[in-house]
């Protein structure tokens, strides 16, 4: 076997062995998910379930300790869709701005950009809940959109910083050509740009769902209300002392709150590899 072959297997099996490192927390929650409490409370770990059970499903989503599922779901995808929703709107236009056109302060402004995402969020908690409940967003009635620009405040900069590097990467040239056939701004600007820049809006909002879906820190903060609480809000009930957390639940729930991400990734993950690799060609 040749050196560079040797080298080859010694690459494939490091990336297997990180790739186990990886799965098995997930392949250890989702089959824990499924075991009966026998498997789950003993001492010695069993692998693979000795008789799947849904058991541990039901309780986490109509358990008397642990309600609001359902309501938790649609508070989750309130805030989630219109948290999206809003960013990529907004966060395309700056970053057309940003990528498109020359102006006074824009070096300024990209710099600034980057120095939020250096923001550590557990720092500005005190600062922000105080701004929301100066203007009463902290009331039960209006805390969600108060959680929702909470969200955006760290959900744009990143958006905006992804969209730019991918629209760098799209040479002004095709507008430019389209208008020369005749067609006009706006109209070189749906047909040219807008489909050409696509990829990189389904990517940028896949990173933008998962990030405001797994969000815990604000929400734990601003959502009092068990009826107004976020499913990352509601899963931290199921966890407990360690003699006291009913552990086959809580793999149940937590495989309820991840499922959603993860039907979302796969449906679109060429789109979210291909918009990564355009956007990181030019900046």
């Amino acid at each position: 076997m040749t050196s560079k072959r040797a080298r080859q297997w010694g690459w494939d099996v490091l990336g297997l062995a990180l790739c186990v490192v990886i799965v098995f927390p997930v392949y250890w929650m989702v089959t824990t998910a499924f075991k009966p409490d026998a498997d789950v409370n003993t001492t010695t770990p069993v692998w693979v379930p000795t008789r799947w059970t849904l058991g541990h499903f039901r309780e986490a989503i109509s358990g008397f300790d642990h309600p609001h599922f359902w309501s938790s779901v649609i508070n989750s995808l309130i805030v989630v869709s219109i948290t999206v929703a809003l960013s990529m709107v907004l966060a395309f236009l700056a970053a057309v701005a940003l990528a498109k056109f020359r102006f006074t302060g824009r070096e300024v402004f990209i710099v600034l950009i980057i120095g939020i995402q250096m923001l550590p969020q557990v720092g500005l908690i005190i600062p922000l809940y105080i701004v929301l409940r100066n203007y009463h967003l902290t009331a039960n009635d209006k805390v969600l959109f108060g959680l929702t620009l909470t969200y955006m405040t760290f959900v744009l900069p990143f958006c905006v910083w992804t969209l730019r590097g991918f629209l760098a990467g799209i040479p002004k040239e095709l507008e430019e050509a389209a208008m020369v056939d005749g067609s006009s701004r706006i109209g070189g600007f749906t047909r040219i740009l807008l489909p050409l820049v696509a990829p990189g809006l389904v990517a940028t909002s896949v990173f933008a769902f998962i990030t405001v879906w797994n969000e815990y820190i604000f929400a734990n903060v601003l959502l009092q209300d068990q009826s107004k609480q976020t499913l990352t809000v509601w899963l931290s009930f199921f966890s407990g002392s360690a003699r006291n957390t009913d552990w086959g639940a809580l793999m149940a729930a937590s495989t309820l709150t991840a499922v959603p991400v993860v039907v979302f990734f796969l449906l679109i993950q060429r789109k979210i590899a291909f918009g990564l690799t355009s956007g990181a060609v030019k900046g």
